[in-house]
Order: C-alpha cells, then structure tokens, then sequence
C-alpha cells in the first residue's frame, strides 16, 4: 500500500564496480522479471553472509552478465543449473545472450549525463587449444578482449589482471587479486569490470552540509557529513499490512542527470532496525516502489558515504542452485573439447561514493540540532541505516544493489576537510 511523500536533490556520487570470476581445472533489454528475484535472492545471500551491522554493496547486472558468458561455455547441467538460478529459463534458448548485449550496449551508450562503463576480460592459459566459436561468441555478445597468459607465473598474471582492473575503474579499485588466486592448474580467467559516475539532477549546495549524528541499529551513534536539500522527488509511503517493517516505511527515488538513472533509498522508521524491513524486499516490491512513488516536494537529509566491498560470490551462488560448475562434474566443454575445466573462484568487489558534487567541496563544521516540528512538507531523514538500489529506470535493471549501515565517520574535532580525502583502496 502505497502512501505520498516528499524529496530533494542528489550529490555527484561515484560508483564503481568490479566482478571476476576465475576457473581452474582439475589435478534490447533484460525484462525487468528475469532477473529481479535473482538479484533479489543474492542481497539476501550476501546478507545473512555477512555481519548485522555491515555495508553491502554490489552489482547484480555484472553477476548477470558474468553469469551469461559462463553459459557460452556450459552445457547440460552446468547450463541449466545457470539458466534456472539467473531466470534466464523462462526466456527461448540463446535469447539471453542478446538481451544482456542489447542492454548493456544501450547503458554504455556516452549521452553526456552520466557515464557507464562496462568492460569484460578472458585471460586463457597459453598452448592450451579453446574453442573457437566460443571465444567468436563471447567478442560478438560481451565484446571480450582475449589474451593469453601463463598462470603458472603467478604473479606477473596478477599484476596484469590487477593492471587491467585499475585502467577500466578510473583506478579506484586496486590489486583485486594476488599471485596466491593462480596456480599451474588454472585455465582460464574472466573478468567482468562496470564503472557508474551520474551527477545528480538536482544537486545538494555544499554549504548545507553539517556535521550530524548517524544512529546505528546496535543503538551506537557516530558522527557523519549529513547533506541536506528540498525539492520535487518521487517519494511514498508504504507498509505490508504487519508489523514485520516496523509499519510504514518511507521509499525516496532521486534521478540522475538525464533522468535514465536513479537512486532509490528505502528507509524504515527511526526505531526500526533495517533487519526487520529487509525480509519484506522482494522482485515484485522493488516494481511496485518504483511504479507507486509520486512526484512532491521533500525535506531530505542524506549522509555523504563511502560503501566499499570484497565478496566471495562462490557459497552465494551456490546456495542459489549454480553448484555443479564448481565441481569436478562441470561441463564446461563449450570452451573446449574437453570436460576437465570448473569453476575455482568467483570474486567480486564494488566503490560506491555518494557527496554533493564530487570529492571535494567547502562544508561547515561543528553539530546543529535539527527539529522534526513544524514540517511543511515530508521528510526523508536517513539518519539510521537504510537500503539502496540503483538503476536504469527505462530498463528497470539494478546496476547496484546494498545498505548503508555506517556511512563515513568524521571526527569532528578535526578539519573537517582532511577527512573527505578519497580512501586509498
């Protein structure tokens, strides 16, 4: 049930994003329903994964399109297990490959209001023979660049990789792997890399930021840049019906310059936990946020945050039924003649940075009380963890998903200028 609310500009945030997927051997568009409960399914696994009171931050389109090139060399119940688990079985055979080019060619088109960058990566182990269709395949659907290495070179293969990886994040991610990642039973590496720079349509001035404090569900409080704004958003109020949420929570969706892409932030009340909202999230919910939020003015206040994350994906993927490339079992002989390759590693790790402008900018120090009296109009107040996705509103596909259990802490004895130095990842 959907109730009206309010909004207010954006910062100029930075995300970025990098998934791999490593294997070893043995001794148009993607409709919105194919794979929203996937990406659904995986926040849940990363989050019981994970700590209570931990950032998330991931990609379900890289997954996706990771995923889609392991189809290219999968067959029997390699290939299902991927095509059941993603949602790609509800689609005719090989349309997958297609949409995920269709859509992500479409994402990466440069309109000059914000910049998505997508970028994917076969690193082959020099002598051994692969399959030439496979590899035409995975230019013509992925446009892959392919190159050959020998793993047994552990680490100048790791800095190579690493190398590449920085070229293709604006260097914001650094040293992914390390030379213990490889050994002489490695075959082949693939690495899928998506960097995300929008500015908001509406921007947040500067000189509103103030130093705040951001409660945390342990019921702890740190200090935060809170950045502050009014202005016509989409916004609603919702509730399930129980008290499972909390009751109603409120649902913020701030575009990006261009309008094509936006941040939805999904925030319960102030003394509900976002552990009692999360179990509530699910394909259809996400749909009915963005198709019930209604355009109004709104007071929101929205910490400035930097949300990075290094995740192994393997056990996740493999709760979600992709098991049998992991084993000794895969059938991974579209790639080659043979059936002796698997999965050994699957490694993803996402930046996201969220500020007014950029990283830099002129801000006030020192606390300010802020009062909830006398409100003209509604408030979004993320002053205690919240959930985010961001995505292609013309799609509806997720190029990020997470929450925001802590956002960058301050100490507010310091200047408070030294402390939005970009970190060294």
């Amino acid at each position: 049930m959907c109730i009206p609310g309010c909004v207010s500009a954006p910062p100029f945030p930075l995300l970025l994003l990098l998934l791999l997927l490593g294997y070893g051997c043995h001794a148009a568009d993607i409709p919105e329903d194919a794979t929203a409960e996937f990406s659904v399914r995986l926040y849940h696994r990363l989050q019981a994964a994970g700590g209570s009171d931990s950032n998330i931050i991931f990609s379900p389109l890289s997954v996706a399109v990771a995923l889609g090139m392991m189809e290219l060399g999968a067959r029997g119940a390699s290939l299902e297990e991927i095509r059941q688990a993603v949602g790609f079985s509800q689609l005719p055979a090989d349309e997958e490959f297609s949409l995920l080019h269709n859509l992500t060619s479409a994402m990466s088109d440069d309109d000059g209001h914000y910049i998505v960058r997508l970028a994917n990566s076969l690193y082959l182990q020099e002598g051994m023979a692969f399959n030439p269709e496979f590899l035409h395949l995975m230019r013509k659907y992925f446009r892959a660049e392919v190159d050959t290495v020998d793993f047994s070179e552990s680490a100048a293969v790791a800095d190579q990789i690493n190398s590449w990886v920085e070229n293709h994040t604006e260097s914001k991610i650094h040293k992914l792997l390390s030379a213990e990642d490889f050994s002489s039973m490695t075959r082949l590496t693939l690495v899928n890399a998506v960097y995300f720079r929008g500015s908001w349509k509406n921007q947040f001035r500067p000189e509103n930021t103030r130093t705040f404090s951001f409660s945390r569900d342990d019921g702890s409080e740190v200090q935060t840049l809170m950045m502050y704004q009014q202005g016509d958003f989409s916004y609603g109020e919702f509730s399930d019906g129980t008290q499972e949420a909390g009751g109603v929570y409120q649902v913020l969706e701030m575009p990006y310059e261009g309008e094509d892409m936006s941040m939805m932030i999904v925030l319960p009340r102030q003394e509900v936990p976002l552990a009692s909202l999360e179990p509530i999230i699910k394909a259809a919910l996400l749909e009915e946020w963005a198709n019930n939020v209604k355009r109004q003015k709104v007071e929101v206040y929205l910490p400035r945050f930097k949300v990075e994350q290094r995740m192994d994906l393997k056990e996740p993927l493999q709760e979600l039924g992709i098991r049998n490339i992991f084993t000794k079992e895969a059938d991974l002989s579209a790639m080659t003649d043979g059936k002796d390759l698997f999965i050994g590693k699957a490694v993803q790790k996402a930046y996201l940075e969220v500020t007014e402008e950029g990283a830099e900018g002129a801000v006030g120090s020192g606390m300010i009380a802020l009062t909830r009296t006398l409100v003209l109009y509604p408030q979004v107040m993320a002053d205690h963890p919240f959930f985010f996705v961001i995505r292609n509103r013309r799609t509806g596909s997720i190029l990020f998903m997470g929450r925001v259990m802590t956002p960058e802490v301050i100490n507010p004895t310091n200047d408070i200028r030294t402390t939005q130095a970009l970190p060294v990842l």
